[in-house]
């Protein structure tokens, strides 16, 4: 067996990407934010979430691989770096960076062949719902929220998979920002302007409330609060750069989008 064989993997991706490769004997540590799949949580310790990590924990688990995602996990990176530790901190913000991550990873456990043939079957899944969304009579404009207070809107994976599902992200300028707070909406009078056909929030593991973004000051002539087209799009389906928002993720969205799209007008 090539490769790292000791890996603890800081966030959700790179354990449900080895999974599906078959390749989680080589995990000895997952992040506690983890959902997917379901068994990990059974079979795996939990030593991280996802600004912190019980480093002392993880030291004992004697990784010979550590992987995350972004500068948000730097201090993390950096803490194992001076222990010695070989760390893979992943970056990529877009829906082709997600794919050649999958690509990436399974080059580094020896497992390209799988990786190749997995990745492949993910982008023929996306061209299977952008081929579907082509044909749609009409494109809603849509509003995804990040967080509530402050407002964030979508990284680019989301807006991308959102116009791939049919829809137009209302702030395609600032879905290139990778970091949350160059995200953030100083007031809800662009939201409003921009009159959203559908709002999808992923409150990052809090619940969505429809109720209270339909109660907000101005919004109640919004046509997504008018016609009822609040919905929750659960994080773990979509705010990871992983699998699960190229496959579950993205069919939720496209299923409503659909939806709406087949309504008279």
């Amino acid at each position: 067996m090539r490769g790292p064989q000791r890996i603890v993997c800081l966030t959700e991706e790179p354990t449900e990407t080895l999974y599906a490769l078959g390749e989680q004997a080589r995990i000895v540590g997952i992040s506690g934010f983890t959902v997917r799949p379901p068994r990990a949580r059974k079979e795996k310790p939990k030593v991280s979430a996802f600004t912190s990590a019980k480093i002392g924990e993880i030291l004992k688990l004697s990784p010979d691989f550590v992987i995350g995602f972004s500068d948000i996990q730097a201090d993390i990176a950096q803490a194992l770096i001076k222990q010695g530790i070989e760390v893979w901190i992943s970056n990529h913000r877009s829906v082709a960076g997600i794919i050649d991550y999958v690509r990436r990873l399974g080059a580094l456990v020896g497992a390209s062949d799988r990786a190749n043939h997995y990745a492949d079957e993910l982008q023929r899944g996306l061209d299977d719902i952008a081929a579907a969304s082509a044909r749609l009579p009409r494109r809603p404009k849509v509003y995804f929220e990040e967080w509530d207070e402050p407002r964030i809107t979508g990284i680019q994976w989301v807006a991308e998979l959102v116009r791939l599902a049919g829809g137009d992200d209302i702030f395609p300028e600032r879905a290139s920002e990778s970091l949350a707070k160059n995200r953030i909406l100083a007031n809800d009078e662009d939201i409003l302007a921009r009159a959203p056909d559908i709002v999808f929030g992923s409150w990052c593991g809090k619940k969505f409330q429809p109720g209270k973004v339909a109660a907000r000051p101005g919004w109640q002539d919004m046509p997504a609060v008018r016609d009822g087209e609040l919905h929750e799009i659960k994080s773990p389906i979509i705010l990871q750069p992983g699998p699960a928002a190229l496959t579950e993720g993205v069919r939720e969205i496209a299923a409503i989008i659909h939806a709406w799209a087949q309504r008279p007008g």
